[in-house]
């Protein structure tokens, strides 16, 4: 969610999706082209071809090498090479800020995290999209707002994400159990019922460990709440009851065993092994784990996904999601236009959907009814991100990041009682978002 900025626009603002709103309103609109339509009136050459490379997380799909593959052999002039970054988002967001700092057109196009767009743009090293040449009617609101910066376009929507409560849906009906949880209590009554049947096993995990999965975890569990990281003026309001509840809520699981000790140190893949592996009966995870647990041929039948439980009814999702950048200092922006803009394609965003469980940028795909019956989680992924709430937005983003984790891990280790963490939590924003 970074977005291109001069050193002097770094705006309190800048930290919430209303906020940004507003200080994209200040601005001008997006740049047109010249009147040759080869430059943006920055000078960017839009038709310049040649080999580019393309660098992402880790592929755990295995659908982006055929992509790839399926690309050069149309394109031979105009090769991608794969750079695969590590599985971190922490990691990868590393070494895209190392090749802007360094001023490095070494990654063309990159995948970047919808809460990256705001810092790497306002430091310059994304280029600014012009609209004419990445459209996006039709495209998820949410997703397009994660990718604008004082209302220019520096990066296009690739794919959205929303999470779901994936349970074991055979131990539940066979518990008694006829319907998914949609609060925290109804969710531990369940796990009373089919832990007195299955006693080696835990209730509930998400993301635990100190990392970017811990803000998005712990921001679900604020905003389930009914707390928020932002108040709509974009004020830090980590401090209120709400917020704290939500805080309170993930300390006192791990304290009763809700959540099993040994989750503090999981990320998404050893959650989702936890989970495939019968040692959790819920897991909060994204939609890519149905493209893994549906395959598995003694375990496909077992499982079912519903929308997050909160404190008092269905929870909020964090918004997740990438878009392609594409760097300031790349050479061949031509190629990586047309690469950019074939890799969105309706059809293979149906592909990515297929494949990888991908959730797609393009409104239509939620309401397809061939879809839909293919993927009966579809509409219930559709409304989850339409109602999703964004992560803090801010060019500090990860100075932001860190201090969420840092309260955050400190109140579960037990080092700081929940309210404790979040009162100096609110003291930490309020001075990362001074102008």
């Amino acid at each position: 969610m970074s977005h291109a900025r001069t050193a002097r626009r770094v705006l309190a603002a800048t930290l919430s999706v209303g906020a940004l709103l507003v200080t994209a309103a200040c601005s001008s609109g997006t740049t047109t082209p010249s009147a040759g339509g080869s430059a943006s009136a920055s000078g960017t050459d839009w038709t310049k071809k040649g080999p580019i490379t393309y660098a992402q997380g880790k592929d755990t799909s295995g659908n982006l090498k055929g992509e790839i593959d399926e690309w050069n052999a149309a394109n031979p002039n105009e090769m991608v090479t794969f750079r695969e970054l590590p599985d971190s988002a922490d990691e990868q967001r590393a070494q895209m800020i190392q090749r802007g700092q360094a001023k490095s057109g070494e990654f063309t196009v990159m995948s970047v995290d919808v809460v990256w767009t705001a810092e790497f743009a306002a430091n310059g090293w994304l280029e600014e999209l012009p609209a004419d040449k990445f459209p996006t009617t039709g495209y998820l609101k949410a997703a397009v707002d994660s990718a604008t910066y004082f209302n220019k376009l520096y990066a296009y929507p690739s794919s959205s994400d929303g999470a779901f409560l994936y349970y074991r849906k055979d131990l539940l009906d066979d518990a008694g159990v006829m319907a998914a949880p949609t609060t925290w209590d109804e969710m531990k009554a369940a796990c009373d019922k089919v832990l007195a049947k299955n006693k080696s096993m835990s209730c509930y995990a998400g993301q635990h460990q100190k990392y970017e999965g811990l803000t998005c975890n712990i921001a679900e569990a604020v905003n389930s709440a009914g707390g928020a990281f932002l108040t709509p003026d974009g004020k830090p309001a980590v401090n209120t009851d709400a917020a704290i509840a939500g805080v309170q809520w993930m300390v006192d699981a791990f304290k009763t065993g809700l959540i099993p000790k040994e989750a503090i140190t999981w990320k998404e893949e050893e959650s989702r092994t936890a989970f495939q592996t019968g040692k959790i009966v819920f897991l909060r995870n994204w939609p890519y784990v149905y493209n893994i647990a549906s395959k598995d041929a003694k375990f496909k039948d077992k499982f079912a996904m519903a929308p997050l439980p909160g404190k008092t009814g269905p929870g909020v999702s964090t918004l997740g999601g990438h878009s392609f950048g594409i760097s300031k200092f790349a050479d061949n922006k031509g190629t990586a236009l047309a690469f950019v803009t074939w890799m969105n394609t309706k059809e293979n965003q149906i592909r990515r959907l297929t494949t990888a469980s991908n959730a797609p940028v393009l409104e239509e795909l939620y309401d397809d009814a061939a879809l839909q019956a293919k993927f009966p989680y579809l509409k219930v992924l559709g409304d989850s991100i339409r109602a999703a709430a964004p992560r803090p937005k801010a060019v500090k983003y990860g100075d932001v990041t860190l201090a969420i984790q840092d309260a955050t891990y400190a109140a579960l280790q037990g080092q700081k009682d929940a309210k404790t963490a979040f009162t100096e939590l609110q003291t930490k924003l309020e001075a990362l978002t001074q102008g």
